[in-house]
């Protein structure tokens, strides 16, 4: 196939300085060689009678245009008037207007979505502004194809709501109001079309954000990137970038391996992003106001005797917001003492998109498993474990892994595992801790205790050197003060193992790697001495075993666990 690029001209505001562009352009091919087309989004009319009396020159054809012209549509109520049909023409020689909505495919393949305007904030809609039926009527016909797989480049007037997601935008921020910018269905479009390159304007600033994927690592098959690119007016006093430059190799004709490169400073997507994070919440469908999305369902539930033994004795458990509940504040009750959750609504968490067997407040959670839950955290009995002491801490939201946690996510986690190390202290053990974030949906930080006069901490280290270099895996040692995410960005499969004496180990997982060995280290002769272990389907207990072991540990750790209170 072939893989010539196209050279693609993307400009801002317009506002019919059209002799400011135009004279740019050709400067610019001057220097560099002619460009295939020019794209503009945003307002391309201006109304001043100067920028009316430029326009009828290109239009009469007194004044030639030196590139193949591609504009957006009015943005604006009194700028309809320069655009006759909502289908698109041929306004002058060499300008197009592409129309309401539609995508374009040139000679080379390159294929550019489009959609004029703003949204519009009711029915029926001005022909400014673009409706949910106008992007309905985009995505459906594209993505009912089984071989869609994005498009190359998406042109809107308005910005996507949220695009900063994950991303620093102090310096932006004081040009644009970075929380309620943009438009939520445009960045439901951006999503829906995962176009390669994304250009909007109508602000008046410049702003490239960083790259981000188009799908989730592990869990679905590797995509190309979206960048999107805003652009500020054409010849602004401040000097802000209003053109941008590139070559573009369209999809169609691109290798597979090379489209799907993933750049070194990738983000996540930022519309996928956890609900907690979102000021407004995108729906999967189009519409002008974005719904604020169910509470998840309560996760604090009761663990009664009918679930293998409750929590009993010393004190509340804690609730949700990290107090007591019995101190300083008076919460509903019902005729026989029960507390009801409405008083105040549940902290929200970052849920999954699909089912989940560990998030809190999934209906898979094996719930009689629970040793201890925090306000971010819980402790679980792991099922199948090395040892009868053998726990898991996870995150009571959806995280994937330890990189991705927020701050007091981590500073919870933290304290767990220190709550954890004095129990196994107590009891003549040091914990190993250790994670995979490979082929798993949802964070499960392991922690095993080791028996004090079964081997040291060196022994341990040795352990897991000798194994991986067997296995041909390279298991680096992580430098004192440096932080798990500095050298795993989100995204990274890895495997991480955490000694009592502060040691770390991580291996950077890039094609395959065994399932079980955080186990089968352990388990070894040279450590635990319980082979047959190694792996957890072995090492099953029926559900009332299970429960029973449960509630020995959880009274047995109630001592340690700082989210009780007397």
């Amino acid at each position: 196939m072939s893989e010539q690029p196209v050279r693609v001209l993307a400009c801002g505001d317009v506002e019919g300085r059209l002799n400011a562009l135009f004279n740019r352009v050709q400067t610019i091919q001057k220097k560099t060689g002619q460009f295939d087309l020019l794209l503009c989004v945003g307002e391309f009319f201006g109304t001043t009678p100067e920028a009316e009396a430029e326009w009828q020159l290109y239009k009469t054809g007194a004044k030639k245009v030196p590139i193949h012209t591609y504009i957006l549509g009015a943005a604006s109520q009194e700028m309809a008037k320069n655009f006759p049909s909502a289908d698109g023409c041929e306004l002058a020689d060499n300008i197009t207007y592409l129309g309401r909505r539609g995508v374009f495919t040139g000679v080379s393949g390159l294929q550019i979505a489009y959609v004029s305007g703003r949204e519009a904030p009711q029915e029926p809609a001005p022909a400014h502004c673009f409706t949910a039926k106008d992007l309905s009527a985009l995505v459906s016909p594209l993505t009912a194809s089984s071989k869609f797989r994005g498009v190359d480049i998406l042109l809107t007037s308005q910005w996507p709501r949220g695009v900063f997601c994950f991303v620093k935008t102090l310096s932006l921020s004081q040009e644009v109001n970075t929380k309620f910018c943009g438009s939520g269905s445009v960045a439901n479009l951006a999503d829906k079309l995962k176009p390669r390159y994304h250009f909007a304007a109508l602000e008046g600033a410049h702003y490239e954000r960083l790259p981000y994927r188009n799908h989730v690592v592990l869990q679905e098959n590797a995509q190309h990137v979206s960048r999107f690119i805003a652009l500020a007016t054409v010849n602004n006093p401040a000097k802000k970038k209003y053109l941008y430059a590139f070559n573009i190799v369209p999809m169609k004709t691109m290798d597979p391996s090379e489209l799907v490169k993933q750049p070194q400073d990738v983000t996540e997507n930022p519309y996928r992003r956890p609900a907690k994070d979102k000021t407004e919440v995108l729906k999967t469908g189009f519409g002008a106001a974005a719904e604020e999305e169910e509470p998840a369902a309560q996760f604090f539930f009761d663990l009664s005797t009918k679930q293998g033994g409750g929590f009993r004795g010393r004190g509340r458990k804690r609730h949700p917001d990290g107090e007591g509940r019995g101190r300083g504040r008076d919460p509903q009750q019902d005729g026989d003492g029960q507390h009801h959750e409405h008083a105040k609504q549940p902290r929200r968490h970052p849920q999954p998109t699909g089912p989940c067997w560990f998030c809190l407040a999934s209906p898979q959670v094996e719930k009689h498993l629970v040793i201890s839950i925090g306000t971010h955290c819980y402790l679980a009995l792991a099922k199948g474990g090395l040892t009868p002491h053998h726990v898991l801490i996870l995150p009571i939201g959806h995280y994937q892994s330890v990189v991705e946690l927020s701050s007091e996510v981590v500073e919870e986690m933290e304290k767990y595992k220190s709550a954890l190390t004095s129990f196994y202290k107590s009891k003549g053990e040091r914990c190993v801790v250790f994670e995979r974030n490979y082929r798993s949906q949802h964070l499960q930080l392991q922690v095993v205790p080791v028996p004090l006069d079964r081997c040291t901490t060196d022994d341990i280290k040795e352990a897991f050197t000798v194994q991986a270099q067997e296995q041909q895996i390279e298991l680096m040692e992580i430098p004192q003060h440096t932080e798990l995410k500095q050298i795993a960005p989100p995204g990274t499969p890895y495997f991480y193992v955490e000694l009592d004496s502060g040691e770390k180990l991580f291996h950077r997982i890039r094609k395959h790697f065994p399932l079980q060995f955080g186990r089968e280290v352990l388990a070894s002769e040279a450590l635990l001495n319980i082979p047959t272990r190694a792996d957890w389907k072995e090492c099953k207990q029926s559900r009332e075993e299970e429960e029973q072991s449960c509630k020995e540990l959880r009274d047995d750790f109630q001592p340690y666990d700082f989210a009780w209170e007397d």
